[in-house]
């Protein structure tokens, strides 16, 4: 009898007590649509209760086609330089040195957004809490299916393509001007899509991303967040992006599209610029550094930040021997590793270029975009065992997620973003 009676008295205190919490949950729910949707029930709920997003058919299909189109285009650029043997064509050097720079810049952005996608999808698998560790506005984190990488590399083969058959048509080799514009409007179209104030092509991640970047090329001036130095890391693997921009910059802007030739190494602006795009992204990185040593007394930070002065040093030392201007010297610059032995297999890649390695088979241009994809590579690598160390941190300190977020900067008349 006394267990009965206990069991009853548990239940009705269960019922009033899921009764008291219903009760609270309405009264929470009608304050906050009173005063923070303007007593718009739905658009309050909307709000409240976010949906899960659901992955489409449609987006699945399209990945998968502009991915198959990709591998067409690229198998068709291989057929048309094997039937023509184009290896072997007398203005094959020139051809790279002009043509390679400038696409590869694309390759590697291509690259670059594919290594996020498999980040992203690693980080769900595992449930590393990603959108909070960035700091993304609710619902608008991208997700590991990116159709926009597919698409720059479905449109930069196809450019070069159709590059490559105009260069070797006696019908359009009289339009030489024209063919080489190829790749610029390429790339003005990507800076188009990126600066486009209009809420299409994941607006709020192109801002994140643009704000992120100022507040880099503003250091030491703001506070260093996570996604400031995170994202001034990515810029580290990017330097030969960066000396694609460069070379974008002189080729065009100096007219040497108009007659097909290289002439900026010649130029000693030119080379004084090679050296300093090189080592800005590490300098972001090392004033960073400073400004978390002053602000947190971390004594990491001040060795963080020797690192990348050593990086710098590195850097620079390998650029003087690239443009045939110093001695053969072999410095390495001591960097922490993440990822044990592959890690530091990939960071040591670079040091082909001072010890002279060939290949020879592959053109020198070749060989450098190859060094530069594998540098990619090992940073979405990084990525991952970086973001995963900072997801654990917040688990231990009790700050993984945010059980009660403060939705009320999502209260405004933009709408939802793409």
């Amino acid at each position: 009898m006394y267990d009965r009676n206990a069991y009853t008295i548990m239940k009705k205190l269960h019922k009033f007590g899921h009764l008291m919490v219903t009760k609270l949950t309405d009264r929470v729910e009608a304050t906050f649509i009173n005063h923070f949707s303007n007593s718009n029930r739905r658009k309050g709920m909307s709000i409240l209760r976010p949906r899960v997003k659901k992955e489409r058919h449609g987006v699945t299909f399209s990945l998968g086609f502009l991915f198959g189109c990709t591998v067409a285009l690229l198998l068709a650029l291989v057929l048309i330089t094997r039937a023509r043997d184009l290896l072997n064509h007398t203005g094959r050097d020139q051809y790279m040195k002009n043509m390679l720079p400038l696409y590869s810049l694309f390759g590697y952005i291509t690259l670059h957004m594919l290594m996020y996608a498999a980040n992203i999808y690693f980080w769900s698998r595992y449930r590393v809490n990603y959108p909070f560790i960035f700091g993304f506005k609710e619902g608008t984190e991208l997700g590991y299916r990116l159709l926009l990488s597919c698409c720059v590399a479905v449109l930069s083969t196809a450019a070069g393509l159709a590059n490559l058959d105009m260069e070797m048509d006696p019908k359009t080799l009289d339009y030489k001007a024209i063919t080489e514009l190829v790749p610029l409007g390429l790339l003005v179209l990507l800076l188009v899509i990126l600066l486009c104030p209009l809420n299409m092509i994941y607006r709020s991640s192109r801002f994140f991303l643009l704000g992120c970047l100022f507040h880099c090329l503003s250091a030491p001036l703001y506070k260093v967040t996570l996604p400031d130095f995170f994202l001034a890391d990515q810029l580290t693997s990017q330097v030969q992006a960066f000396r694609s921009l460069e070379f974008y910059i002189c080729y065009y802007g100096w007219g040497d599209y108009k007659k097909r030739l290289n002439t900026c190494q010649v130029s000693d602006v030119y080379n004084a610029f090679f050296f300093i795009v090189a080592a800005v992204p590490y300098w972001i990185r090392l004033l960073q550094c400073l400004r978390r040593l002053y602000e947190d007394r971390d004594p990491r930070q001040g060795f963080n930040g020797l690192k990348y002065l050593s990086a710098i040093v590195a850097v620079c030392m390998r650029t003087a021997y690239t443009l045939n201007r110093g001695s053969r010297w072999n410095l390495l610059a001591w960097n922490a590793s993440v990822i044990a032995v592959l890690n530091m297999l990939l960071r040591l890649v670079w040091m082909q270029t001072v010890l002279n390695f060939s290949v020879s088979f592959l053109h020198i241009q070749t060989l450098t975009a190859l060094v530069a994809v594998l540098e990619i590579i090992r940073r979405g690598i990084w990525n991952f065992f970086r973001l995963e160390n900072e997801h654990l941190n917040n688990v231990g300190k009790y700050r993984a997620f945010k059980t009660v977020p403060l939705p009320f900067n999502y209260d405004e008349d933009g709408g939802k973003d793409e």
